[in-house]
């Protein structure tokens, strides 16, 4: 079997990523080329991605790949977070730094959007997407409410992956995952809503036709191409949505499994034909999110590994921790002392995370943390039960019910909290790889160059390549009677 190289540019809340990837005998062996820093800048209090630095460290990574490393790859292409997005003017200008989606422009904004739009069910049942006021649908409604004079010169709209592909290619085009995260998208003929454009003020022309994973977008510009001393090379449309080509690259086989995409989010769900919209997935807050050869990720968004960030964050000036410090510390705290809701409203964008968790602690009649340990555990014995809570829900929709579950992503990598996670829910967790994006990303591109055949070899290839680690439940009774006094501490 020929090898075949590609090129996966990953781009995170908190860092990017390019990574070079060869294939060969059904195995990946992968090299990192670049990895750089991606925060929110808080610019006169409004929250930004500095979409131009991105966009000079990919192309310093191209130019570190074939130049400096002398690894040749046979096309590149990008994923990143979802719903956030950039708005062009007539002549393909960016009019702004886009916003970022912990931005408090969207703060009450679906409780005014439900009462002077149309209510949140109905919002709901029309595009089968979980309500969280980063939504695109919220940035965009906040917009227009707040009368920002950009509405008024926005000739074109593009998602942040769909932007970076337009700077690489000049390509205008929405791919559909991404897209999907936007609550702005009809599920089922996948296409933008007419209703919805129309609901919030705003034309639907400002939009671009959406494509399937694995499209070619266009080849890269020959100036870009010419300083990173490559011949012309494709841009793929992948996966765009990071979560989405996670869930690609999970080393699954059969369908009595669910997957938990663990970062500074959690993504918790299982992988369906159709797109699950009913009262029950309403009421439960489950989302339908575009996946890979038609097929859709059911699943929960849920506020993962942000809370551990922030409170390193705010100790770094005094003890600049690391998070295998932090892991430690943890595993020697006395465990279920302090639960919490890692969802709760107050968490979003704190000033101070070990402050808002305090607050929180006092709210619900719980002790203080006594220190950094208590905090991390606090954090980690919380995600687990949530995961286990989330579980739950998602039982009363998956046929058949679940019976282990794939972490994957950074969070892969932490064995105490895949082991609480296999506590709290009474099943095996097995880790999938740490870099399942980058391996769906690298996979799809195979796909779109026909090196790969299929989404069932794409799995079966992250499968051989990379050791799994399995943890199975331990201490299920102590953990059960846990959960439910974690019930009462936040359904009070």
């Amino acid at each position: 079997m020929a090898q075949h190289n590609y090129l996966a540019f990953d781009l995170g809340a908190e860092s990017g990523r390019a990574i070079h990837w060869s294939l060969l005998n059904g195995k990946l062996h992968l090299t990192e080329v670049n990895r750089f820093p991606n925060v929110c800048y808080n610019i006169r209090g409004r929250y930004h991605w500095n979409i131009f630095s991105i966009f000079e460290e990919l192309k310093k990574s191209l130019e570190i790949c074939s130049v400096a490393k002398k690894l040749a790859f046979e096309s590149i292409a990008i994923d990143t977070w979802g719903v956030d997005f950039g708005l062009l003017d007539k002549d393909g200008t960016l009019l702004s730094m886009p916003y970022a989606y912990r931005d408090h422009q969207t703060d009450g904004m679906i409780d005014k959007f439900a009462q002077k739009v149309m209510s949140k069910k109905k919002l709901y049942l029309l595009t089968g997407i979980q309500l969280m006021q980063f939504n695109t649908i919220f940035q965009l409604y906040a917009m227009v409410e707040n009368k920002s004079p950009l509405m008024e010169i926005t000739a074109d709209l593009l998602f942040t992956p769909d932007l970076l592909n337009y700077l690489f290619t000049g390509v205008l085009k929405s791919e559909f995952t991404i897209a999907s995260t936007s609550q702005l998208l009809d599920p089922f003929a996948r296409e933008w809503s007419e209703l919805l454009f129309g609901a919030i003020g705003i034309e639907k022309d400002i939009m671009h036709p959406v494509i399937l994973p694995g499209t070619i977008v266009g080849p890269v510009n020959d100036d870009i191409c010419q300083q990173a001393g490559i011949s012309s090379i494709p841009l793929i449309a992948i996966a765009s949505h990071d979560t989405a080509s996670a869930i690609a690259a999970v080393p699954s086989e059969g369908n009595n499994w669910a997957y938990l995409s663990s970062g500074t989010w959690s993504l918790m769900g299982i992988e369906v034909d159709q797109p699950i919209i009913n009262e029950n997935s309403a009421e439960k807050e489950f989302t339908n999110e575009g996946g890979v050869e038609g097929k859709y990720n059911f699943l929960k968004n849920i506020s993962g590994l942000w809370l551990l960030q922030q409170c390193k964050k705010a100790w770094d000036a005094e003890h600049n921790y690391t998070y295998e410090q932090l892991t430690a510390m943890a595993e020697k705290a006395e465990p279920f002392s302090i639960l919490i809701d890692t969802d709760a409203p107050e968490f979003y964008n704190p000033a101070s995370m070990p402050e808002a968790i305090a607050n929180y602690c006092k709210k619900t009649k719980q002790p203080i943390p006594a220190n950094h340990a208590a905090f991390v555990r606090c954090i980690f014995d919380s995600l687990a039960m949530k995961y286990r809570f989330v579980l739950d829900q998602l039982n009363s929709f998956a046929d058949p019910s679940i019976e282990k579950l794939f972490v994957i992503g950074g969070g892969a990598k932490n064995k105490l909290l895949c082991q609480l996670t296999a506590n709290a829910l009474g099943i095996p967790v097995i880790t999938g790889p740490s870099e399942a994006t980058a391996i769906g990303n690298i996979l799809l591109q195979a796909k779109a160059l026909g090196h790969v055949s299929s989404l069932s070899e794409i799995r079966t290839i992250s499968r051989n390549s990379f050791e799994s680690e399995s943890f199975m439940p331990q201490n299920v009774a102590k953990w059960n009677g846990e959960f439910e006094r974690y019930l009462t501490i936040i359904h009070p």
